[in-house]
């Protein structure tokens, strides 16, 4: 059903000529017209008015089903469809009509405009030719004379077209054909002619809408589904190019080439949506073989091996495997350096390598191609916390292990520093007072990243035991040895089990 909504632009557009041509040849016409088909005509008349276009198609069927002769109601019908954008159809009514009444000139002249914009320029000359010879009025003639001309120039342009397109000077076949196109929308041929001559300059992407012009304009149009579906393909875009080889088997179930990019592209696209599966439910290592896959099954179009690449970085980058995440990254990187999701996922790889500056440097890169990615936005802001953080204390650091550390590794590590820098070890008042603080710091590493909220704050680039970094205050971590006296490093937190006694 069409809206009178989405119509109304049209019909106004198309339709107004037409509507007054009409609207004069139903006054004092004899049309051996019947009361009900002139009441088909009339309901039929007032929906086109409206634009409610589908409604006014089925008065004037119903017209045309009553009285098989009656030229007006093919006449309107055609301005109906021709408003619909079913030129074809229009063509056909408009021409049972110069059957019917060889002396309309109306219909002959909007006939040759029709035939005009297909590009079937030997009959649109024939209709303006035969309106110059009947009896038509000054505006009509002067018409026909002004679209035969128009006919012979746009000849000789489609002339010139061609000839540049086999000397191979395709930018200047383009802007010709630009030119003849906009008269001759409806031209299958010249849209194919024009696609070539993109695909030819390397620009396959701008041949698409000509393509897809043509399925429509010509009948089954295999090839022009294959070569939109080879330039999806060559483009990236796996799903589309699926979707239009197989309008390519529907039309041709034994179509050779379409048969085999179609096995070709559903292996590849099942491979990708596998992978894709597998990332949402977390399963990164067999996303990552999944993509490794993908890659094997197209070897030959570079899209898909940056695509894969870009989707193992970001799979690296999500399972904490920083230095894989950096390398696969880099590659991506050095083919695409404003490749965003790139960009994000190698600045969480550096920012678990304690590399600050260069998470930084990413995000900031990746901010300037995405201004309104909030991700990025707050990726920026986490990681200069972090940078200011670790020019004063880093947990991490102080116990020696990574960013994505488990809670066993933690404590392993606390132990072992615990146990070398425990005070009770140095007889050296100097060297006693330096363990001191050493080991109040691995204490206080230990606290903070063995607790998940403290933790959590802390990986965010805030220190939980700094006043300066707690927005409502608080007390700094000042504790002094003899806090740790009774502490005992072997456990894994609780209440004291022994005390270390000193001379």
């Amino acid at each position: 059903m069409v809206s009178a909504s989405a119509c109304a632009g049209q019909v106004g557009a198309v339709l107004p000529l037409l509507l007054v041509l009409f609207d004069l040849l139903g006054e004092g016409v004899e049309c051996g017209i019947n009361a009900e088909v002139e009441k088909q005509l009339e309901m039929g008349k007032k929906l086109l008015a409206a634009g409610q276009l589908a409604d006014a198609l089925s008065h004037f069927h119903a017209a045309i089903e009553g009285d098989s002769d009656n030229y007006i109601a093919y006449y309107r019908r055609a301005t109906v469809y021709l408003a619909m954008g079913k030129s074809k159809a229009a063509v056909r009514d408009l021409s049972k009509v110069v059957e019917l009444k060889q002396d309309f000139t109306s219909a002959r002249l909007q006939r040759g405009h029709l035939l005009l914009k297909q590009g079937k320029f030997d009959e649109a000359e024939e209709d303006f030719k035969n309106v110059l010879k009947s009896i038509s009025s000054d505006n009509e003639e002067k018409e026909a004379r002004s679209q035969l001309m128009k006919s012979d120039e746009l000849q000789r342009l489609r002339s010139h077209a061609l000839l540049l397109y086999h000397q191979e000077d395709y930018t200047t076949a383009i802007s010709l054909l630009d030119g003849i196109l906009e008269v001759c929308v409806w031209d299958a041929e010249l849209r194919e002619l024009r696609a070539e001559c993109y695909i030819k300059e390397g620009e396959p992407g701008k041949a698409i809408s000509d393509l897809k012009a043509a399925t429509k304009l010509k009948n089954d149009n295999t090839e022009a589904f294959y070569k939109i579906s080879t330039i999806y393909y060559q483009l990236g875009d796996h799903e589309l190019s699926l979707s239009e080889v197989r309008e390519c088997l529907k039309l041709d179930q034994d179509h050779k080439l379409c048969f085999s990019h179609y096995k070709q592209v559903k292996k590849l696209n099942k491979q990708i949506e596998s992978a894709e599966e597998l990332i949402r439910e977390g399963r990164y290592t067999d996303a990552i073989s999944k993509y490794e896959s993908a890659m094997k099954t197209e070897p030959k179009v570079p899209i898909y091996t940056t695509r894969a690449k870009e989707r193992i970085c970001h799979c690296f980058s999500k399972s904490e495997q920083s230095a894989e995440a950096i390398k696969v990254c880099t590659e991506v990187l050095l083919l695409e350096p404003a490749n965003v999701n790139a960009l994000k996922d190698r600045a969480e790889a550096y920012l678990l390598e304690d590399q600050y500056e260069e998470a930084i440097q990413d995000y900031e890169t990746a901010q300037a191609n995405s201004e309104n990615d909030q991700q990025i936005r707050e990726g920026l802001e986490r990681a200069q916390r972090m940078l200011k953080q670790s020019q004063k204390r880093d947990y991490y650091k102080i116990l020696g292990i990574k960013r994505n550390a488990r809670k066993q590794e933690i404590i392993k590590a606390y132990r072992k520093l615990a146990s070398q820098w425990h005070p009770d070890n140095f007889q050296n008042e100097e060297e006693k007072k330096k363990a001191e603080k050493k080991f109040i710091d691995i204490a206080a590493a230990k606290e903070v990243l063995t607790d998940p909220e403290m933790r959590r704050k802390f990986d965010a680039g805030e220190d939980p035991l700094d006043a300066e970094s707690q927005q409502g205050g608080g007390h700094p971590f000042h504790r002094s040895w003899n806090t740790w006296q009774g502490f005992n490093p072997f456990s894994s937190g609780g209440p004291f089990k022994f005390k270390f006694h000193f001379n």
